[in-house]
This record gives C-alpha cells, structure tokens and sequence, in this order.
C-alpha cells in the first residue's frame, strides 16, 4: 500500500504523507525520515513550478522511481505499465525486439548475451559489445529501460546500432526489428551422445527439456552414453525453472538456497528423486554469458559432482530479483535475496570456475592473454560477493590500473565524450553454437564423454 501511494502520488501533499514513513526504530529516525520525504517535496514541487519548460508529473515520478531503484544495484528498477507487460510476455518465451539481453556500464548499454535466432545473434552481435548509439542518438544519459524501448518497435521495422568492440573500430549494423520466439531447448544426437541447448529459462524451458530429451534419444535409437548440456550465452530467467532443470539431473540434496534480509526468510530447494538421465555421464558447457539462472544450475550439478563443468567461468549474477506488482501503476524489480549453491558458496561477482577450462577457439587464450570479459562484477553497484570472496575481475582490473598509470598513453577503451567514428563494417559471423566442426568446446566436451564411455572403472 505504501509502494501504490508513491506511485499515484501527483501532489506535494501525497509525497509527504505520513503513509510514505516507514516504521523506524525510534522517534529520531522518524523525525529524519520526515525531514527527508519534506526534502523530496520541495525539490518535486520546484521542479514543477520553475523548470524552464512545463514537466509532466507522473514522468517525473517515474524518473525518480528510477533513480532510487537503480542507485541500489544494476537489477533494481520500475517497470511502468507497458514495461511491466512487456516483461511479462519475455517471461512467457514470446516477446518483440532485437533479441539481446542487455545491461548497462558506465552509461553505455553492454550486451550480456544475444539470444539464439534472433536478428541480433544473426547479425553477428556478441557478448561484451557496447551499443552507443541508436539511430545515431547517444546512448549516454538514457536509463537501461529507455534504452530498451528505443530498441523495441513494430516487427519489419529497422534500427541502426553503433558497436565498440574490443580490438575493432566502432561499426554501425543494421538490425530489423522482429516477434522473438524464444525456442529454449533445443537438441540433437552426435553417434551416441546426445546434445541439449538451453537458451534461456521460461515458463516452459524444464517441460521441453524433457520433451527434447526424449527425441534426442530417439534419434540416437540405441543406449545413449552420455549427454551436453550446453548453457553458454544463456543470460538466465526464472529461478522455478532453473530448480525444475536441476532436479531432472539429480536424485537428491539440495539445489540452491536463497537468503534475504531476514535470516527467517531463508528458503532451500532440494531435488526429489529421479533423474531423466537414468545417470548417464554428463558434461555442461559454460561461458562468461552463462548468468544467473543458468549458474544455479551449473553450480548444482557441480557441486553434487554430477557433471563436468566446461567452458570458461560465468557472468558470476548471484542475486534473485522479485517482480513486486503495483496495481494500476506496473511494478518494480527488486534484489531481495542472494542465491547460494549446495555447499554454500556465492557466486555473485565471482562466477562459477569450470572444472576444465576451455576457450571457444584454442586452449590457451590466443597471445597468452584471456580476452577481456564481461561479469556482474564489472556491473557498477554490483552487490559485493558476501563471503568476501574477491572477484577475479576485480583483481585483474587492479592490475591494469597499475599498468594504466605507469603508461601515459593508456586510453579508455570506449570514448564517452564524442560518437564514434563509425564505419558500416559487418562483423565476423559467430560460432554456430551445435557445431562441432565450428564449436571447439562441445568438440571437447563430445571427446570427454568418448572417453568416458571407453573407461570403466574395475568392479570392487
């Protein structure tokens, strides 16, 4: 009821309501809970008063929603009514648009992952690129969710996006907007292994795992001996789901545990017996877009020692957000909970750390360097990992600053000052993930479980 009054508030009177004031321990946190909310008034109403041109209330009240949700971390935010459906119907597996998921770094909008067979993964969009620019607006000074709506618009229409990409002059590409219907699961054999690409989690991802699986070994048409499931690029999704997909693997113990504010509100899920797999060896591929719900999964089956982990360590999103509705006014995004794997390890800003690494194109990173990657840590106002775990970025980011300040020449890798130079140039065409002639990790992960097949430890 407080959030509604907020929301509707159009009037000063509204604003400074003694239903806004939270309960506080004491008459002094009160007292400068008041003087606050007063604070807020007066700037609202001067706002409204003296901008130089008229201001629409219920904009400036979004504004200011979104501004308090999003100083608290890169997840929080207000979704209006439109948003708030829209973010519906994405749950849903349907929705229209480019086809990234997306976040938002120092004021230019950063793709967290495209998502498979939209015009964004054809047109060759990757992970860890910057969007600057839209149709050769800035980016910069927009919220993510302005952002966001700038990219939607009626299917058939067409948008120009500038990129900066690591090691490349800025290139505009031209995107057509499209319906996105998200296919989560897909699946194929190779000889007696079976494949599965999950590509998000939606309301359906864990109901057509299962119906994959079963076609995947149908195809095989002889005992399977092992299965990938590969969950690179996968940006995450609903937290039901990625329990529900966690427990089809195994056969007991818990899967994750979440932890709010109040100890009391501490919630654990454990798997129930069955596994769809009957035990077979499997192996999980991995990547710096395998975020949140996709790592709750990875962190199951590896800390149950279920599943080799592949691939290389992941976003690291160790945090559950709720959709808290507000009636008549959208709803907000709110970090409620961390989430923590079965032997109580948090991952946020740290990631999972696969049990073998392997690069998408060789073994060892090419020049000897790992490329320069993405994470929840690099996210600004990212929560920092509870146990005090220091994040691998982190520590990498100390020592190019070190390096930054011994070189006089050192520039940032994104110039936040001027439009890039940008030139129409089409990016390299990105690996098609199921590909083992293209795709050197599932060609590692299909030779481990050759091998594994091949082994059997002696009976004792």
């Amino acid at each position: 009821m407080i959030r509604k009054i907020l929301v509707a508030a159009g009037t000063v009177a509204l604003l400074s309501s003694t239903a806004l004031v939270p309960v506080a321990a004491n008459a002094a946190e009160r007292k400068e809970t008041y003087r606050l909310l007063d604070l807020f008034a007066e700037v609202f109403d001067k706002v409204r008063t003296e901008y130089v041109e008229p201001v629409n209330d219920e904009e400036l009240i979004e504004a200011a929603l979104n501004g308090m949700l999003s100083s608290l971390d890169p997840h929080s935010g207000y979704l209006n009514p439109k948003n708030s459906k829209d973010m519906d119907i994405q749950t849903r597996g349907e929705f229209g648009g480019l086809g990234l998921e997306v976040t938002m770094e120092n004021g230019w909008v950063k793709v967290v992952s495209p998502i498979d067979d939209t015009p964004a993964f054809r047109a060759g969009l990757q992970p860890g690129d910057f969007l600057t620019h839209l149709d050769g607006e800035p980016v910069q000074g927009l919220s993510l969710t302005d952002a966001v709506d700038r990219m939607r618009g009626p299917p058939g229409t067409d948008i120009k996006v500038t990129i900066r990409r690591t090691g490349m002059e800025p290139f505009d590409v031209k995107l057509t907007r499209a319906v996105i219907k998200v296919q989560t699961v897909k699946g194929q054999a190779f000889g007696e292994i079976g494949y599965i690409r999950v590509s998000q989690f939606s309301a359906t991802t864990e109901t057509d795992l299962r119906r994959v699986l079963t076609q995947v070994r149908k195809e095989i048409g002889k005992p399977a001996t092992g299965f990938v499931i590969d969950l690179r690029n996968n940006p995450g999704g609903l937290l039901d789901q990625a329990v529900a997909v966690s427990d089809d693997f195994l056969e007991q113990g818990e899967i994750v545990s979440t932890r709010s504010r109040r100890p009391e509100d501490t919630q654990r899920y454990n798997a129930r017996s069955g596994d769809i797999t009957d035990g077979l060896p499997l192996v999980v591929l991995i990547n710096d877009g395998s975020a949140s719900a996709s790592e709750i999964v990875a962190g199951a089956l590896q800390d149950h020692k279920r599943a080799v982990i592949l691939g290389t360590r992941s976003f690291g999103k160790g945090s559950v957000q709720t959709l808290i509705p507000l009636p008549g006014h959208g709803s907000i995004r709110l970090t409620t909970a961390r989430y923590y794997t079965p032997s109580g390890r948090s991952i946020q800003a740290v990631g999972i750390e696969p049990d073998i690494k392997v690069y998408p194109s060789k073994v060892e990173p090419i020049g000897g360097v790992e490329r320069d990657r993405r994470s929840e840590a690099s996210l600004r106002k990212a929560l920092p990992n509870p146990n005090g775990t220091p994040s691998p970025d982190k520590e990498k980011d100390k020592d190019k600053d070190k390096d930054a300040k011994s070189t006089p020449t050192a520039k940032p890798d994104v110039k936040q000052d001027a439009k890039p130079d940008a030139k129409p140039e089409t990016p390299p065409a990105p690996v098609k993930l199921g590909d083992p002639t293209q795709d050197y990790q599932l060609s590692r992960a299909l030779d481990l479980l050759r091998g594994l097949s091949v082994y059997r430890p002696p009976a004792r």
